[in-house]
């Protein structure tokens, strides 16, 4: 994550990466790019309060677990993790606005349950935010092609484009890398977020 000025942009840019999620009720813009990850936009238009993170996978994708890592490369956590970070800023849940963005075939997969990660992290968005009541205010999903998104915390504006298949080898690699560290780590510990927070 770093923080920068971009010309043509009324306010610092805020760049996340994989694994990384930011709320603010500053004047700044949040920005990612996005292939096969996900990233929710989530705010609250009455406290002008916004957030926005990045996930790589829903949880465990070779696994019937749950989840759950202490990091914010799985979405669940990624989603407790944002909404616990807005909350404490005074936004109340029930008044959250979502937006939801990536989730596009990019990578070559060896087979397996593996090769339904874009699909997986779309499914377990829509299902996490029905479940916890809020409300999904606009979409832009799936497709063969990244995205790049800026996203305006305070009001929920998204601007996207779609990143040309002229730079589509850079965005593999990056989300190859991340893949195989995501797979790296997922033989350490397992936490479980329950209600009284991590448990191990």
């Amino acid at each position: 994550m770093y923080r920068c000025e971009i010309r043509g942009f009324p306010a610092p840019v805020v760049t996340l990466h994989p694994g990384e999620y930011y709320s603010t009720g500053e004047d700044l813009v949040l920005s990612t790019v996005l292939g096969s990850c996900v990233a929710v936009v989530l705010f609250d238009p009455e406290h002008e309060i916004g957030g926005l993170n990045h996930f790589m996978l829903p949880g465990s994708v070779d696994s019937a677990r749950p989840l759950l890592s202490e990091s914010a490369r799985y979405g669940m956590y990624a989603m407790e993790l944002l909404i616990n970070d807005m909350m404490k800023k005074g936004v109340h849940k029930g008044d959250l606005r979502a937006k939801v963005f990536g989730g596009a075939s990019l990578l070559e997969y060896s087979g397996g349950s593996a090769g339904r990660i874009p699909e997986s992290n779309i499914r377990f968005t829509f299902s996490y935010l029905e479940g916890e009541g809020i409300p999904v205010l606009a979409r832009d999903v799936g497709g063969s092609l990244p995205r790049k998104i800026f996203v305006y915390p305070r009001t929920g504006k998204v601007l996207l484009k779609r990143i040309p298949r002229t730079r589509l080898t850079a965005v593999r690699k990056e989300e190859a890398g991340f893949l195989r560290e995501i797979r790296t780590l997922e033989s350490g510990p397992v936490v479980l977020f329950g209600e009284q927070g991590p448990e191990t």
